[in-house]
Formats: structure tokens, C-alpha cells, sequence
């Protein structure tokens, strides 16, 4: 799986059941219209930095270093969907990821009334 490493934004491999895995803290939230990809991460971070979605990457990095937990995941981010082989794997391992982690946050996007 592909964690964002808070400090420097960028993407890295975990091995969660490997002898050393990172911890690491899940955002779960809405889906907007100008998410941060896979790609805009392990690409370009000057183009992720300025879509919307990126505030939600920088608010539950900022928590994770509050409490100590140094990485993240976030489903729009750290799942290369131009691979069908790792998208099926990542929806196959998601209640796995989601119950090895340290804890999940949720962010849900106000509506408008």
C-alpha cells in the first residue's frame, strides 16, 4: 500500500504486514470535484498543492503529526487507479488497511442547505 508521508508529501511503500510496518492514520471523506491523485503526488506535488483536495491532505497531515504519526492514507491519493491490478488489490485490501490503522478521521464537505 502507498502512504503520504506528512512531512514532505510524498509517496511511499508499506508493507503493513511486514515485520516493520509505518503506522499510519485514514482520512475518510467525500469526494470532491478537484481531488489530489496518485499521480499528482508522485509526479508533480506544485500541481497537487494547488487543487481544493489538497487541504483535506495537508488538515489530516497536520493531525496525524499532532498526535505523533508521521503518515497517512487517503483512498483518492495513495491508489494509482491508472493500474487495474492495484486498483482491484486496494479494493479487495480496504477493510484490512482500514482495520490496521492507528485511527481514521472523517471530513465531510458541507452541504449547502
Amino acid at each position: 500500500m502507498w502512504l503520504v508521508n506528512c512531512e514532505n508529501y510524498r509517496l511511499e511503500e508499506n508493507d503493513i504486514d511486514g515485520p516493520n510496518p509505518t503506522p499510519y492514520f485514514i482520512l475518510s471523506h467525500t469526494w470532491g470535484d478537484d481531488e489530489v491523485t496518485f499521480n499528482d503526488l508522485n509526479l508533480s506535488l506544485d500541481t497537487a498543492i494547488h487543487k481544493k483536495g489538497f487541504e483535506k491532505i495537508r488538515g489530516i497531515c497536520e493531525v496525524a503529526l499532532t498526535y505523533g504519526c508521521s503518515h497517512v492514507w487517503v483512498d483518492t491519493c495513495c491508489i494509482d487507479k491508472t493500474s487495474s491490478a492495484e486498483l482491484t488489490e486496494s479494493i479487495n485490501s480496504m477493510f484490512h488497511w482500514h482495520s490496521k490503522a492507528e485511527a481514521c478521521f472523517c471530513s465531510v464537505e458541507a452541504q449547502p442547505a
